[in-house]
């Protein structure tokens, strides 16, 4: 004789970690099958079990409760889930073979100069460059020990760590950009066709996952490549420009005082300090046009793939 094991909900919500209420709301969604009705009570299996431990795993992978639903139906349909939950181990997986470390307080200030500063710290965390270890205050996660140590030696050569954090921010954004426009691409001229059907069929999900596999470091090696040309060229032009005997503006270039409210002027003061201010403020505007110019490209574009596509 089979044994089968069945549950509460209260054993049901205890042994898989979500509450009470939470499996009745799956149950109210079409997540979670109904349970055996005994008498006035509610009886649940192992694959009520199961079920739940599959819907905590998705919404850790960043699905939303709709898509887990429609993964399911699929699931039950006999679609399968192993290719698609393949696509989504691989998206999720490490895209760098840098390996996270750890610093203890001690070291992390004698990167920096030998003097704690709380403020940096703070910065350094909310950024993400640095991250908490939970029940030790004396030592931190370290996701990019690369990017750590590049913020070190920037602060050796005399870079104020402000002004260093600040750099970074308006670097992600710009990295998030690049990162944002590849997957549009590769997504408009390789991924749409498995991506017809919601969800992908099993084949199809597998597939795509083998070739995020091989397109990944596709995105870095652009980078580099491109980051390495433009350096070479600007870094060349700005050489000269330092070198010249008599250095000054090019001829076509109005220099052209600009008044700036009282309080601007503290803020990026306090950002990057007085003597970065003038730098700070140039290169933000100088972010700000090459970002209008980018959305106005991108702008044209869209209306041009509109217009190619009205019948």
């Amino acid at each position: 004789m089979e044994y089968r094991i069945e549950y509460r909900i209260e054993d049901l919500a205890h042994r898989s970690g979500a509450t009470v209420r939470t499996i009745r709301a799956y149950q109210d969604r079409g997540l979670l099958p109904k349970p055996e009705r005994r008498g006035r009570s509610n009886v649940y299996g192992e694959a009520h079990l199961t079920r739940l431990r599959q819907i905590a795993d998705l919404l850790d992978r960043g699905y939303t409760l709709a898509s887990i639903k429609e993964l399911l139906e699929a699931w039950d349909a006999g679609r399968g889930l192993g290719g698609v939950l393949g696509l989504v181990a691989e998206v999720n997986g490490p895209w760098t073979d840098e390996k996270a470390d750890r610093i203890t307080r001690a070291e992390l200030d004698a990167a920096f100069g030998g003097t704690p500063d709380e403020r940096a710290v703070e910065e350094a965390i909310e950024l993400g460059v640095l991250e908490r270890v939970p029940g030790r205050d004396d030592e931190f996660l370290v996701p990019s020990p690369q990017e750590l140590a590049v913020a070190a030696e920037l602060y050796a050569a005399g870079v104020p760590l402000l002004a260093i954090a600040g750099h970074l921010r308006e670097l992600r954004g710009q990295v998030e950009h690049i990162a944002h426009r590849f997957l549009e691409f590769t997504t408009e001229h390789v991924f749409a066709r498995y991506l017809e059907h919601r969800p992908p069929t099993d084949a199809d999900a597998a597939e795509a996952a083998t070739l995020v596999r091989r397109l990944r470091p596709l995105a870095q090696q652009t980078v580099d490549a491109e980051l390495a040309r433009a350096m070479r060229t600007f870094a060349t032009r700005h050489l000269q420009q330092h070198l010249a005997p008599e250095a000054s503006l090019p001829q076509d270039v109005e220099s052209r005082a600009v008044p700036l409210p009282a309080d601007t002027i503290r803020a990026v003061h306090r950002l990057v300090g007085p003597e970065n201010a003038s730098a700070f403020i140039a290169a933000a505007a100088e972010r700000e046009v090459r970002a209008r110019t980018l959305d106005a490209l991108a702008s044209h574009h869209r209306k041009s793939r509109e217009v190619d596509q009205i019948p």
